[in-house]
């Protein structure tokens, strides 16, 4: 290519601020129009995208390449005379591409000299068509540092990208720099826009070409009257369709010229009422649309193995979840398991009231970690003499242990390695191996295992539960049994009544649930009571009201309210059912009701 190499663009022509002499060719250097930073503008329907298009076509006829970003999917008509790459978003294009493409775009049209259409019309994500812009300016800025070889952008409404007003993003920040370094690399850039008042001044003023076709707005004929000349500020209003005022650095003045119309199809003209045929359009190599596919197939494998890596992960972290649960509710079973053994082992080995409750429950884990204690079961095998609770014997404790025992199966779900002596539940191979008893299960179990203790005795306690949720009564707290001796008429009201009031105002509550709901659940009862539904703390409470007799097991897991009766058991004779209503309804008012 020689330096003095030219394209034929437009005429001159006559009017106002017009050639002497209409009809002289107007010539632009191809170097410095490649290399260079050019203005176009006009407002709709001036000619202005046809001066694009003109500018292109000589180009594409000289063989040099080019990238236009079109903003409207109008400039697919070139390929109906040229091999142009069109790139984009929608199926009209030869290919879709992503912002994963722009390195393979930059080197396709410097390094192979391919021309391309960069369609951003099609993209419904504004962001992505920003995206795409800002790498493919990137990528051919950086690019060009290494080639050195010609290559021109042309960028259509250009006043989106680089605003006079309002911050600039990065598409805009990268089209700036083209602007004023792209030049020492032989990266030029053109902007077109219908509102030049609206294209950042920066620009406009180190341009070394403009094109200014008709405008009418006043804000853009000041911009012509400050950047040309005040005589050009009106004579612009009156340009005809392809005429435009032309100042060039390489011309010595402004010219009036009409450009030539351009040859291909004009895809950008408005729609008349005429049957609208497309033409046929050139294809592409293959080679040049493989390139990109492959770029698309390993995107599209990237993305698919991302998703099952996610869908893979959320299984993972569900299955994490459940297998916590698992676990805390082996635990929760294994720290009945333990307690309600160690209270069992109390009776056996025979309480002493005289210890204090520290060394009770150094004793009792005594039993549970030294090897050569052997288990709880065994503990109390061990002692059938001593009389007091043999668990084989009948009755009592005893049919307390075989019922608790004979829920094993129910609590352990069958598996031997689910809950181990410290409570702490085994995981075969982090696949879930502890095995989670059914709440309904645990429940019938407990509540048989505490209704086969003996109902005649009390068990009072050196400490009670803390009212916080999910605090735990500790087994070894219920051991000292008395009996209680009958009351007299008078004396059941108060006694009764004095014996609620000392308990804790959440088993309180359980009692009021009872009375008020009928049959239920110590679950539901200590849930309903302001508690956590912890299994362990309700059934201790329950069991302080069972063994008072407030409550009674009927089957189930589920416990009733029973105060009647118990008011009927606790005289001395015979009440009618008028005095016994009247009883109860004394001590209900006085420490159930307003609980």
């Amino acid at each position: 290519m020689g330096e003095t190499e030219t394209i034929t663009v437009a005429d001159t022509s006559a009017g106002p601020g017009g050639a002497d002499e209409p009809g002289q060719s107007v010539d632009i250097p191809v170097v410095e129009l490649l290399t260079g930073r050019g203005f176009i503008t006009g407002k709709s329907g001036s000619g202005k995208s046809n001066t694009a298009s003109v500018v292109a076509e000589k180009l594409l006829d000289s063989g040099f390449g080019l990238l236009i970003v079109d903003i409207d999917g109008e400039y697919y008509g070139l390929k109906e005379e040229y091999e142009i790459l069109h790139v984009g978003g929608d199926e009209e294009c030869d290919i879709q591409v992503t912002e994963e493409h722009a390195g393979k775009i930059a080197t396709l049209a410097l390094e192979q000299n391919v021309p391309i259409i960069l369609d951003v019309s099609s993209y419904l994500d504004e962001e992505e068509a920003e995206n795409l812009l800002t790498e493919v300016s990137k990528q051919l800025f950086a690019k060009a540092k290494k080639q050195k070889q010609p290559f021109l952008m042309l960028v259509e409404e250009c006043h989106e990208w680089i605003p006079e007003k309002g911050g600039m993003g990065e598409v805009g920040k990268m089209l700036i720099k083209i602007g004023k370094r792209g030049r020492k690399h032989g990266l030029g850039i053109v902007g077109i826009s219908q509102r030049p008042a609206d294209v950042k001044k920066d620009y406009i003023t180190q341009c070394d070409w403009l094109v200014w076709h008709r405008l009418t707005w006043n804000n853009d004929t000041k911009v012509v009257g400050r950047i040309l000349d005040s005589k050009y500020e009106n004579a612009v209003e009156d340009l005809n369709d392809g005429e435009a005022f032309m100042m060039s650095d390489w011309s010595e003045r402004v010219r009036r010229v009409q450009f030539h119309r351009k040859q291909t199809f004009d895809a950008g003209a408005t729609p008349g009422l005429d049957d609208f045929e497309r033409p046929e359009l050139k294809s592409v190599s293959e080679d040049l649309v493989s390139e990109l596919e492959t770029i698309s197939e390993e995107k599209q494998a990237t993305e698919s193995r991302i998703k099952e890596l996610r869908e893979e992960l959320d299984k993972k972290n569900s299955r994490i979840a459940e297998l916590e649960t698992e676990l805390q509710d082996a635990r929760d079973l294994s720290r009945m398991a333990e307690q309600f053994t160690s209270a069992l082992m109390d009776h056996v080995d025979g309480y002493n009231p005289g210890k204090t409750e520290q060394e009770r429950l150094q004793e009792r884990r005594g039993r549970f970690e030294d090897p050569d204690q052997g288990s709880e079961t065994e503990s109390a095998a061990a002692e059938p003499e001593s009389g007091s609770a043999d668990k084989t014997s009948g009755g009592g404790f005893g049919d307390a242990f075989s019922a608790f025992e004979d829920a094993g199966p129910a609590m352990n779900g069958g598996a031997d390695d689910s809950v181990s002596a410290n409570g702490e539940a085994a995981v075969a191979n982090g696949s879930g191996g502890g095995a989670t008893a059914d709440d309904g299960e645990v429940e019938e179990a407990f509540a048989a295992a505490m209704a086969a203790a003996p109902d005649e005795q009390d068990v009072s306690t050196n400490g009670h539960a803390d009212s916080d949720d999910g605090d735990i009564i500790d087994a070894g707290e219920e051991a000292t049994v008395e009996s209680r001796p009958r009351k007299d008429e008078p004396a059941v009201v108060s006694a009764i009544t004095a014996d609620i009031a000392e308990m804790e105002e959440k088993t309180r509550r359980m009692l009021s649930y009872y009375k008020d709901q009928g049959p239920g659940t110590p679950l539901n009862a200590h849930f309903s009571s302001g508690g956590s539904g912890d299994r362990t703390a309700a059934y201790a409470r329950n069991r302080t009201l069972r063994l008072r007799g407030l409550i009674e097991h009927v089957g189930r897991g589920s416990y009733d309210y029973r105060l009647r009766e118990l008011v009927a058991e606790e005289s001395e004779r015979d009440l009618d059912d008028m005095r016994i209503e009247d009883y109860v309804s004394q001590i209900e008012a006085e420490v159930i009701d307003d609980t």
